[in-house]
């Protein structure tokens, strides 16, 4: 089971988390990875991003970050934004509190970024509270399950395709999870966006502060 769109409820919950934003009216949908960088996929989403012209968000696990810091460092050459993901990929429905904290903290020796975005897109209200203060918090509107082995590339766009509206923040993943379906899922979602008249831009730091 995945949540293509985070559910009101929880929007009640984390009222300063963003999922969606308020574009004026304007079309413009929200372009962010995460789990990177690594060398099986990071590479071809920047190659790909710069044959378009784009510009995205990657929120980047620290020991990635650790491993590859050659990747990082091209991710921001090339003008795109990073934010924390955590240190070690954590589930914070079962990490407790300190943990989470300090995972976090760690993440930030190898991230500088005032954007957070919880893995799996779970965290206790405790964490919440902890990190609301210090990070803008970012969920998203459209989660194609990219990661996902039994659901094709196909699947995954025209769920892109239904979902987005203006104001949509879309995830991708980069990970292995992922890597055989971007070929077909990021152009074909650049393309339909460009299509559709549709801004594609990065969240940036303190954005929706």
């Amino acid at each position: 089971m995945y949540i293509s769109r985070v559910s009101l409820l929880a929007r009640l919950f984390l009222p300063r988390a963003i999922c969606r934003i308020d574009t004026g009216g304007k079309k413009i949908a929200y372009l962010t990875f995460d789990d990177g960088p690594i060398p099986e996929t990071t590479p071809y989403i920047l190659d790909t991003l710069k044959k378009y012209g784009l510009k995205a968000t990657f929120f980047c696990v620290g020991e990635n970050v650790k491993k590859y810091p050659e990747l990082y460092q091209r991710i921001l050459a090339e003008g795109h934004f990073a934010g924390n993901h955590t240190f070690n990929h954590l589930k914070g429905w079962k990490t407790p509190l300190k943990r989470y904290i300090d995972n976090v903290d760690e993440c930030a020796q190898y991230v500088s970024s005032d954007l957070f975005r919880p893995p799996y897109g779970k965290m206790t209200l405790s964490q919440y509270r902890t990190l609301k203060n210090r990070f803008q918090i970012v969920y998203w509107d459209v989660l194609p399950p990219d990661y996902d082995v039994n659901i094709s590339a196909g699947d995954c766009l025209n769920i892109v395709k239904k979902k987005t509206r203006p104001g949509s923040v879309l995830v991708f993943h980069d990970n292995l999870k992922a890597k055989n379906k971007l070929p077909e899922l990021l152009p074909g979602t650049l393309d339909f966006l460009i299509l559709n008249s549709f801004e594609i831009q990065p969240i940036t730091n303190n954005m929706g502060k």
